[in-house]
C-alpha cells in the first residue's frame, strides 16, 4: 500500500510540475521576444516580470525535487533521517524565497493590474505569496517534528 500511495504522490509531484512548466516555455520566450520589439518605456516592466517568474519558478522546480527526493527516502524507509530533514530545510527556503518574489513584485504587478484594467493580476500575486508563506511554515513544521522524532529514535537506539 505504501509504495502505490508513494508513486501516486510522486505522479502529483509531476502534474503539479507540468503546467508551470508549459508556462514557462509559453510565457518567458515571449516575454525574451517582446524585450526586443518594445519600446524603451517598458522595458523594466518586462525584466522585471522575467526576473520575477524566471526566479520563482527556478525555486519552485528546486523545491518539487527535494519533494520527489522525500519521497523516495519514504520508499526506501529513510524517512526519518537527516537527508529527509536537509530535504524539508530546502523545500522551507525555497517557499520563502518565492514569496519574496511575489512581494517584491507586488508593485510591478500593481502596474500590469493599472495598464490592463484587470485587478485580479493582484490577486493572483497575493495568493501565490501566501500558498507559498503556507507551504514554508509546513515544511519548517514538519522539519522540527522530524528533527524530535531522529532524536527520540537515536536516544532510544542507545539505551537498547
Amino acid at each position: 500500500m505504501k509504495k502505490y500511495s508513494t508513486l501516486l504522490l510522486k505522479i502529483a509531484v509531476f502534474l503539479i510540475g507540468l503546467p508551470v512548466l508549459a508556462a514557462c516555455l509559453y510565457i518567458l520566450p515571449n516575454i525574451i521576444i517582446e524585450l526586443f520589439t518594445m519600446p524603451p518605456k517598458g522595458i523594466f516592466l518586462l525584466i522585471s516580470i522575467f526576473i520575477m517568474l524566471s526566479g520563482s519558478a527556478s525555486f519552485f522546480f528546486i523545491a518539487l525535487y527535494q519533494a520527489y527526493k522525500l519521497l523516495n527516502y519514504i520508499e526506501k524507509k529513510e524517512a526519518f533521517s537527516n537527508l529527509s530533514v536537509n530535504a524539508l530545510s530546502i523545500i522551507k527556503k525555497c517557499a520563502f524565497v518565492i514569496s519574496g518574489f511575489y512581494t517584491a513584485g507586488l508593485p510591478i504587478l500593481y502596474l500590469i493590474a493599472q495598464l490592463d484594467d484587470a485587478p485580479s493580476v493582484i490577486l493572483i500575486g497575493l495568493i501565490i505569496i501566501f500558498a507559498s508563506v503556507v507551504i514554508g511554515i509546513f515544511a519548517a513544521l514538519l522539519q522540527e517534528i522530524l528533527k524530535n522524532a531522529i532524536e527520540i529514535k537515536s536516544e532510544n537506539d542507545l539505551t537498547i
